[in-house]
């Protein structure tokens, strides 16, 4: 299966990929498939009223990801690249007024706003730990169709059908990759075969079937990227959601800011810049900002983090690199998402922050001119070293301990992309060894420390 770059990267809003960007998208689709009218139930009448319930992990922590709100503004007809957050605001008062969504193509349906999504703390239904159920149903209270979304992580959702087939809605299969390896191994063979770095494999495939212009996208996505770090940067306050967790990027940066130059300056303080930069991300993210998955927005600042370092601190980056960066780090991640999991409800945050810190040191690694084997083992060592890490939010929000988390990651790519090209790119444990690994050590995991918000951290602070 062909993971675009626009599929690792998109652009979306917090606080979650997989419990706001995913159930948007889900109850938008929804509406297309009551408009569609072919798969409505048998004899019913015409749609009247929507419902919708949140399971496993979308119910655990979907308060504190403001997943209901998701689900509305899905059925409101917004989508997470394109929202405008305060025409959403707007549309979400008039619902709460006249309790009815107005969808074109369909006409007025009921809906309440304040008991129209159910969070369902049972088991989780069979598919994956991130399902919900959209239902509509005709004015005699038939049922009229009925749809069962999963969110499998970074803005990727996928109906019951679709996980039973694997087919990912958007995947285009009748397009010929030149370079179509799904694990690394495959990687490194084509890219001896062709002689080609893994940038320009990637570059290759992206543009084989045509579409949007490649160059001009990844240039979109960084321009996001990095606008996303200058509003947190120059942000103060405290975020939403009741742990009255204080922003702290702005202030850092302005001490960092402020001490250069200075003699006195110690030389891990470019750790502190490193971690302001993921730290700014994540705290827009927390804040229900535009940001991008990368894979994640729960690990959205890692990437953007060391792309802005590569620029602003590493001699000889040069704007053809960043594009590198990002198609080199979108290869591993296609490559972490076919074999393993980019999702914290199914893996833990080894599948989030480790997967991200594995496409950053790689994306680092070859703009810093690694071959093709030291950029694999730049994303073997920075995956390595977050094997086991569980994903327990305190409250559900993606901010505690999640924001510093992202500037740990962020420092362990770095380091991993300088250990790989210290060595010729031999080494012990493969990448796919480790992906693979990953996948087990997630399948074993408790369910409690897989983003429910039923174990670790989240439960072992009293106040919260």
């Amino acid at each position: 299966m062909f993971l675009s770059v626009f599929d690792i990267f998109k652009v979306g809003v917090g606080p979650s990929s997989s419990h706001t960007m995913g159930p948007m998208l889900a109850s938008a689709r929804f509406l297309d498939a009551v408009r569609a009218g072919s798969d409505r139930v048998p004899g019913s009448g015409a749609a009247v009223r929507l419902e919708a319930s949140l399971h496993g992990s979308l119910a655990f922590t979907g308060k504190g990801h403001a997943t209901d709100r998701a689900v509305i503004l899905g059925l409101l007809g917004f989508v997470p690249d394109t929202l405008d957050p305060t025409e959403a605001e707007r549309r979400l008062s008039t619902l709460r007024e006249t309790g009815t969504i107005d969808v074109p193509g369909i006409g007025p349906l009921e809906f309440d706003p304040e008991k129209g999504v159910v969070f369902d703390y049972g088991p989780p239904l069979p598919g994956h730990a991130n399902g919900m159920v959209l239902k509509a149903f005709d004015a005699a209270g038939n049922l009229h169709l009925t749809e069962t979304y999963y969110s499998i992580g970074g803005g990727f959702v996928l109906t019951e059908r679709e996980m039973r087939t694997e087919a990912m809605k958007g995947d285009d299969a009748e397009v010929t990759r030149p370079h179509p390896f799904a694990t690394a191994a495959e990687m490194l063979d084509m890219g001896e075969a062709s002689g080609l770095p893994i940038a320009a494999m990637k570059r290759a495939n992206e543009t084989a079937g045509g579409g949007r212009p490649l160059d001009a996208g990844l240039d979109r996505l960084w321009s996001v990227m990095d606008a996303c770090i200058e509003r947190g940067l120059a942000t103060d306050g405290t975020l939403p959601g009741g742990l009255k967790v204080r922003r702290r990027a702005r202030a850092i940066h302005q001490a960092l800011l402020a001490e250069r130059g200075l003699n006195l300056a110690q030389p891990h303080t470019v750790n502190d810049w490193l971690s302001v930069y993921a730290m700014a991300v994540n705290e827009e993210n927390a804040a229900g900002g535009q940001v991008v998955t990368a894979p994640t927005n729960g690990a959205a600042g890692v990437v953007p983090a060391v792309i802005r370092y590569y620029r602003d601190h590493c001699v000889g980056a040069t704007h053809a690199g960043i594009r590198d960066f990002l198609l080199t780090a979108a290869a591993v991640g296609g490559i972490i998402k076919t074999n393993a999991s980019i999702s914290g409800a199914e893996v833990g945050c080894q599948g989030e922050v480790g997967s991200a810190a594995a496409m950053a040191a790689a994306g680092l690694c070859a703009a810093l001119g690694g071959s093709n084997a030291q950029v694999e083992n730049a994303a073997e060592i920075a995956l390595e070293h977050h094997l086991g890490m569980t994903c327990d939010p305190i409250r559900g929000l993606v901010q505690v301990p999640c924001i510093e988390r992202n500037g740990l990651g962020a420092i362990k790519a770095v380091a991993a992309a300088s250990l790989a090209l210290r060595g010729d790119g031999t080494h012990v444990v493969p990448l796919d060894a480790c992906i693979e690994t990953m996948r087990q050590t997630g399948r074993d995991m408790s369910v409690k420390y897989k983003e429910t918000s039923t174990g670790g951290l989240a439960v072992n602070l009293p106040e919260c």
